[in-house]
C-alpha cells in the first residue's frame, strides 16, 4: 500500500503516520515505533467478499490513541483500504450484521460509556442501538440475529456506605475474603452476561442470566465475547465462567462452560469433571458438534490448551488432539464444519493448522517465519489472519487453500510500508545452542543493521516473561527486539525451558523450577555467543519483565561477572513477599510448589531459598528497576525494594516508577520515556557513554 493510497483512505492526522513520518537518518527508532499503524482483528462478510478491520495510530502530543475501520475488497485486485470512520474516539469490536448490508461496532455514548452502534458498510448513517447503564463491555448477535448477549458490569464488593449508610463519604474498603484486588484494579464490578432482543435498530429487554450469582462471565482480566457462543438456531448460549469466589476462586484455574436455554431459562454445566481452564466455545456451522480449549489441571494457567469436541446428539466428550505434544492459541472451524482451523507455538513460530475432525490428522497451512494471530474463514478455502515477525507488526494476511498443492500466503495489507521503506531493518537468524543437560535450544538472535562481523558489538540477553509465553516471531511496542538491534546492540533471545512449542515436558519444566534449568539455559545462550569474535564480551546487557525481571533479578545475583549492565521491569525480587502479595494465588502455588511456611514442601523450600534478594549479598553490576504503581501483580515494592537494596549495596542504580501504569506501559508518552530510559541506561553501561 502505498504513502498515498493510505492518505486518499483518510490516515489519521492527529498523529505520524505512514503517509506523514519521515526518518532522518533511515535508523529503526523510538520515533518511528511510535508511528507505526497498528491492524486489529479482521472481519469477513458474509459473502466472503470483504473484509473489515481497524487502524489505530498513537497521538503523543495527546497522550493516547485512535481506531479507526476500514474495509478492504478481497477480490479486486490491487484493492486498497477504504477508511470508513473518522472520529474523535476509536471504534472496536466491529462485525458484519444484516448480511453484511450494516455493521455493528462500540462506541462511547455521550457519557463516554461503551454502547453498541450501528452503521451502513460504507460508515455512513450511524445509529446507537443499546442503552445499557455504565456501557457495555462487548457483544454478539445470535445467528438469527434478533437476540444479542452484552458484557455489562455488576456491583461485587461492599464499601462502607454499605455497612454504615450514615458514611457515605467514607472510602474505606471492607475486605473479608480473598480477590479483593486484580491485575490492576480493586474489585468493585463484576462482568456478567445479559441476554435481550434486537430488531435491528435498538437492544431491549436486556435480562442478566447471571442475576444474584456472585461470579464472573466473563472471566477478568482478559475474557471477553470469545467467551460465548451462541447456538445455530439462535435457542441456546453457551458461556464460560469460573463459579466460584475469595479464597476458592483465587487458588483455582477451573473455569467451565454452562448453556442457557431461552425458552426455559435454564442453565447447565457442560464440562462437569473437567478441572482445568475451559474456554473459547464455539459450534459447528451445522450445530452437530460444540469445539473448545480445555486444560487438564487446575490451578495451572499455562497447561497445554488441548482441543475438545462435545457431540450434541450422544453427549460424549473427546479430545481431538489427544496425540499431538502442543498447545492451542485459537481456532476457528471451517465452513464446511468438518475441519478446524487453529493458531500454536511451534518450534519457535507461531504457524496455522488444520485438523480432521473426523480422522484427527493434523496439517501444517503455514511455513513463514512468522507468528500468526486469529483465524476469519472467507469461504471454503480461504482464511484472512494476521501476520507479524520480530521486524514488522501485523499486517492482514490471506491463506489459500490448494488441495495437493499446498496453501498460498499472501498479503492483503502493507499499512506500514512507508515506514519501513526508509529504514535499514535488522536481521534474525535462529542459532541453535546446547544446553547443560545435553538437549539443544533455539536461540533468536538479532542482528544490527549493516552487520559487520569483523567489528564488535554490545549485546543485551532478553528474558521472556510469563513465564511461559514463546519467545517466537512476536511483535512487541515495548520490548521490541528489532528497535534493541537498531540501536547498536546484538539482542539474544533463548528460548529457554518453560516456553511453548517444543513439546509438553519442555513446557512444564520451569514449573517449581524458577531458578534452576531455565537459568542455566539464559546462561548457555550467553556464553555460546559470546565465543563469537563480533560480540564485546565485557559489554553484555541483561533485561526482562515480569519473569524476565525475576530472571534479571536473580541473575544479578548469580552471573559470573557475565552481564554488565541490569534492566528489570515488574519483577519479582523477593519471592516470600511476592507469594502472599499477589492475588491469583494458583499462579503462585503451581509455579512456587507452595507456601514459604510448608517447611515439609522440598519444592517450595527449593523455591524459595533461591528468590534473588537472598542473592544480593553477590551483586556487583549497575541495575535499573521500573514498576507501575498499578500493578497488583506483582506489586510495585518489588522493584523499590530492589532499587533500595542496590543503593544500600553501594551498586550504581536507576529506578522510574509509573504512578498510572499497571503491568504494563501502555500510555504513549510514558511508553516513550521508557523507551528513552531504557536506551539512556544501556547505552551508559554497554557503550561506555558516560
Amino acid at each position: 500500500m502505498t504513502a498515498s493510497a493510505l492518505m486518499m483512505a483518510g490516515a489519521a492526522s492527529a498523529a505520524d503516520t505512514p503517509a506523514t513520518f519521515r526518518s532522518p537518518d533511515g535508523n529503526f527508532s523510538i520515533d518511528a515505533l511510535e508511528a507505526l499503524g497498528r491492524v486489529s482483528a479482521p472481519a469477513v462478510s458474509p459473502d466472503a467478499k470483504t473484509v473489515l478491520f481497524g487502524i489505530s495510530f498513537e497521538d503523543l502530543e495527546a497522550n493516547s490513541s485512535n481506531n479507526d475501520l476500514y474495509t478492504l475488497a478481497l477480490d479486486t485486485k490491487g484493492a486498497t483500504p477504504v477508511r470508513i470512520t473518522d472520529t474523535p474516539k476509536s471504534e472496536s469490536g466491529a462485525v458484519w450484521i444484516d448480511g453484511g448490508r450494516r455493521i455493528a461496532f462500540l462506541y462511547p455514548d455521550a457519557d463516554g460509556n461503551a454502547q453498541m452502534w450501528l452503521m451502513n458498510a460504507d460508515g455512513t448513517d450511524r445509529i446507537q442501538a443499546s442503552e445499557h447503564p455504565g456501557g457495555i463491555g462487548g457483544f454478539l448477535l445470535s445467528p438469527d440475529q434478533n437476540k444479542i448477549v452484552v458484557i455489562g458490569n455488576v456491583k461485587y464488593a461492599r464499601n462502607a456506605g454499605d455497612i454504615y449508610p450514615d458514611l457515605p463519604k467514607a472510602t474505606g474498603r471492607v475486605v473479608d475474603d480473598l480477590m479483593y484486588k486484580h491485575w490492576d484494579e480493586w474489585v468493585t464490578e463484576i462482568p456478567h452476561p445479559f441476554v435481550g432482543d434486537f430488531d435491528g435498530t435498538k437492544v431491549s429487554g436486556l435480562k442478566d442470566i447471571m442475576a444474584d450469582e456472585p461470579f464472573e462471565a466473563p472471566m477478568k482480566p482478559f475474557g471477553g465475547v470469545e467467551s460465548f457462543a451462541w447456538s445455530p438456531d439462535s435457542k441456546m448460549l453457551v458461556y464460560v465462567s469460573r463459579k466460584k469466589t475469595g479464597l476458592e476462586y483465587a487458588i483455582s484455574t477451573n473455569s467451565d462452560l454452562y448453556i442457557y436455554t431461552l425458552e426455559s431459562g435454564a442453565t447447565n454445566k457442560l464440562t462437569e469433571g473437567m478441572t482445568g481452564y475451559d474456554t473459547m466455545p464455539a459450534f459447528s456451522p451445522d450445530g452437530k458438534y460444540l469445539a473448545w480449549l480445555s486444560m487438564e489441571h487446575d490451578g495451572y494457567e499455562s497447561d497445554r490448551n488441548r482441543l475438545f469436541l462435545l457431540d450434541c446428539n450422544t453427549a460424549i466428550k473427546r479430545d481431538i488432539t489427544a496425540d499431538w505434544d502442543y498447545s492451542i492459541d485459537e481456532f476457528a472451524w471451517a465452513p464446511d464444519g468438518k475441519t478446524i482451523f487453529f493458531i500454536a507455538p511451534k518450534d519457535g513460530v507461531i504457524p496455522v493448522f488444520s485438523i480432521d475432525i473426523a480422522k484427527g490428522d493434523i496439517t501444517k497451512l503455514t511455513d513463514e517465519v512468522a507468528d500468526f494471530t486469529t483465524l476469519a474463514p472467507a469461504g471454503k478455502d480461504r482464511i484472512v489472519t494476521m501476520s507479524h515477525s520480530m521486524l514488522r507488526p501485523n499486517e492482514l494476511m490471506l491463506i489459500t487453500l490448494k488441495g495437493k498443492k499446498g496453501t498460498e500466503v499472501k498479503s492483503l495489507t502493507d499499512v506500514n510500508g512507508p515506514i519501513f521503506a526508509q529504514l535499514d531493518m535488522p536481521t534474525v537468524r535462529k542459532r541453535m545452542v546446547p544446553t547443560t543437560d545435553g538437549k539443544e535450544m533455539l536461540v533468536w538472535v538479532v542482528y544490527p543493521p549493516k552487520f559487520d562481523a569483523a567489528a564488535k558489538y554490545p549485546s543485551i540477553l532478553y528474558c521472556q516473561g510469563g513465564p511461559q509465553q514463546p519467545v517466537s516471531q512476536f511483535w512487541s511496542y515495548r520490548w521490541n527486539l528489532a528497535l534493541m538491534a537498531a540501536n547498536g546492540y546484538i539482542v539474544i533471545a533463548p528460548n529457554r525451558r518453560g516456553l511453548p512449542g517444543f513439546g509438553t515436558e519442555w513446557n512444564a519444566q520451569i514449573s517449581k523450577d524458577y531458578p534452576g534449568q531455565n537459568m542455566r539455559d539464559y546462561l548457555s545462550a550467553v556464553d555460546d555467543l559470546r565465543k563469537e569474535p563480533y560480540i564485546d564480551a565485557a559489554h553484555i546487557g541483561c533485561t526482562g519483565a515480569s519473569y524476565g525481571g525475576f530472571s534479571t533479578y536473580f541473575l544479578a545475583g548469580n552471573h559470573d561477572k557475565r552481564f554488565a549492565a541490569f534492566l528489570a521491569h515488574a519483577g519479582i525480587f523477593n519471592m516470600e513477599t511476592q507469594y502472599l502479595e499477589t492475588e491469583e494465588m494458583w499462579f503462585a502455588n503451581w509455579d512456587m510448589g507452595g507456601a514459604y511456611w510448608e517447611k515439609d514442601n522440598a519444592a517450595a523450600q527449593r523455591t524459595f531459598a533461591n528468590s534473588p534478594h537472598r542473592f544480593v549479598d553477590r551483586w556487583d553490576t549497575p541495575i535499573m528497576v521500573s514498576h507501575g504503581e498499578y500493578d497488583y501483580r506483582i506489586l510495585a515494592s518489588q522493584g523499590m525494594a530492589a532499587f533500595n537494596a542496590a543503593k544500600l549495596r553501594g551498586i550504581p542504580a536507576e529506578m522510574v516508577i509509573f504512578p498510572d501504569e499497571n503491568h504494563w506501559i501502555l500510555k504513549p508518552q510514558n511508553a516513550v520515556l521508557w523507551q528513552r530510559l531504557f536506551f539512556r541506561w544501556f547505552d551508559r553501561w554497554l557503550k561506555d557513554e558516560k
